[in-house]
């Protein structure tokens, strides 16, 4: 059990695996998830130094004062801080969804802190419709009282973009990112992170000009990257996977059929991509 301390006096939580003297490889999880997003591909990524971050508000790790903290940028800066923290002059960072936006950011802003980024499910653009489905459930328990409740709910909803996945992995799910209670579920993340993102959105929505997030995403450019996109991923939509592709020719992609947001990572195309971005890491 490792903990670091950001500039703002937070303490953040990570695990270290497979091989200390491999390539540095951090990875981001989503926006209410934690380190324990990996635990499919962890068993496939043993040549790597893999490192698991529980971003701030987030499992394990402290929950800020000030919910406003909880942004991208800020994010980004706590990742920096890890890598000072385990003196690392440079990573490979592997971020699903929001992780991958803190990823892009960290390219905006400190790419010279990276040797290669793959992406999970997210791009510069994010579709309307996931962002709908997020702010439906984000800070809210779940109605379900137990694991096994919530995981027939999960199979119901995701079933139609993941067929085929079989009932023990969503209990898996249930169980990974929901505390069974006496009173419920609990969520393991603060809650008031939906406070923080409805914040940000209404700032945005009041600009005149939103800000774009394609020149992070052009930061990449010259360094070893990498898109996984569900095939029904209501989050990275198929014109915006194009797009990256259009605007960074050398970027590996790949579409995983049969997966919605977020793929498992544990698929071998999944894999095959991973691997081939971080060869060139090296």
């Amino acid at each position: 059990m490792s903990r670091f301390t950001t500039p703002d006096g937070l303490s953040l939580y990570y695990e270290t695996h497979g091989n200390r003297d491999g390539l540095p490889l951090i990875c981001l999880p989503g926006l209410t998830r934690d380190g324990q997003d990996f635990r499919y591909a962890l068993p496939h990524l043993s040549s790597y130094h893999v490192i698991l971050l529980d971003l701030r508000g987030r499992g394990r790790s402290d929950y800020a004062e000030d919910p406003s903290s909880y942004n991208i940028l800020t994010e980004a800066s706590d990742v920096i801080a890890l890598m000072d923290h385990l003196g690392l002059a440079r990573a490979a960072l592997l971020g699903t969804s929001r992780g991958g936006l803190v990823a892009m950011a960290i390219a905006g802003t400190a790419r010279d802190r990276l040797s290669a980024v793959i992406l999970n499910d997210v791009g510069p653009d994010i579709a309307d419709e996931g962002l709908g489905r997020i702010f439906d459930y984000l800070g809210r328990r779940p109605s379900a009282k137990t694991h096994a409740e919530a995981a027939q709910t999960l199979e119901a909803v995701m079933a139609p973009a993941f067929p085929g996945v079989p009932s023990q992995r969503w209990l898996e799910e249930a169980q990974t990112f929901y505390k069974e209670t006496p009173d419920g579920l609990e969520l393991r993340y603060d809650a008031r992170l939906r406070d923080a993102m409805l914040a940000q959105a209404a700032a945005l929505a009041e600009m005149e000009e939103k800000p774009s997030l394609w020149p992070w995403f052009a930061a990449l450019d010259g360094l070893p990257a990498g898109v996984i996109r569900g095939a029904q991923s209501d989050i990275l939509s198929a014109e915006t996977y194009a797009e990256m592709q259009r605007r960074l020719p050398a970027l590996r992609a790949v579409e995983l059929p049969d997966r919605g947001h977020i793929p498992f990572l544990d698929e071998p195309a999944a894999l095959a991509l991973i691997h081939d971005v971080l060869k060139d890491a090296q």
